[in-house]
């Protein structure tokens, strides 16, 4: 198959599982295809895959990154202790475990395209991340607290893992709890990937978009949590999206 067949066949399987669909007309354009692809998977709630699903699936997500390329570490600028700084999207690094900003339920974003790190992360890991996090998120027997931290696999991500913590919701005036837990989800990621045998972890700005946290008091409250908590072995990359971000952990890290 060419990778716009294995599309056709993945968006096909699963618009059968809806007795309507939001799309009266399928593009025969690659590029919108991709995104009734992706709006189908991150409605679609965890369950079986289709038969023939996951084989295309891998498949096409495999060659996807191929195409869009990975990032290692002699792509990223370095700094004392073992800490990096790289900017630009994080399902593209190739590390042992990359951090998902997630929220209690950890599922995904069930929002069709939106650009958040969670349905980015879910898009491209496939569609058995949303099921493995099902299974995780019922034997814990609650939702996720905020601060802790979950494992599961990488799926079609470079990353082996993904580390899913739920940060804290900042409204209003920012407080000494709001503080401790968002230091409480860097702790416990970074302790959760250290038990699992992970060397290598790429931290997303947790907390800091829709979540409001202030980004100056976040990014000095990740770099001091990091430094007194990680091994020495231990390399951790901080992953940032925006211009404004990259210029702020630069500077904390210098």
């Amino acid at each position: 198959m060419t990778q716009f067949e294995r599309l056709q066949f993945l968006t096909d399987l699963l618009l059968k599982e809806y007795p309507s669909t939001m799309f009266q007309k399928i593009p025969d354009n690659e590029a919108e295809l991709f995104q009734v692809y992706r709006s189908l998977v991150n409605v679609r709630p965890p369950k079986k895959a289709p038969e023939g699903f996951l084989e295309v699936q891998d498949a096409y997500l495999q060659e996807k990154l191929k195409e869009r390329g990975t990032v290692t570490f002699k792509d990223m600028e370095a700094f004392a202790n073992g800490l990096y700084l790289w900017q630009g999207d994080i399902t593209r690094i190739a590390c042992d475990a990359i951090v998902n900003a997630a929220n209690n339920q950890m599922l995904g974003c069930f929002s069709p395209c939106h650009l958040c790190i969670d349905n980015c992360i879910h898009t491209f890991a496939g569609i058995e991340l949303r099921n493995e996090c099902f299974r995780v998120i019922q034997k814990l027997g609650h939702e996720e607290e905020t601060g802790d931290a979950q494992i599961t696999r990488g799926y079609n991500l470079p990353a082996k893992f993904v580390l899913h913590t739920t940060g804290p919701i900042v409204h209003g005036i920012l407080t000494p709890t709001q503080k401790a837990l968002l230091a409480s989800s860097y702790r416990n990621c970074l302790k959760l990937a250290e038990e699992n045998g992970c060397k290598s972890i790429a931290f997303c700005c947790i907390s800091t978009g829709v979540f409001g946290f202030p980004k100056d008091e976040a990014c000095k409250i990740a770099v001091r949590t990091i430094l007194e908590h990680k091994k020495p072995e231990t390399q951790v990359i901080f992953n940032v999206f925006g211009d404004d971000d990259y210029t702020r952990y630069k500077q904390e890290l210098s």
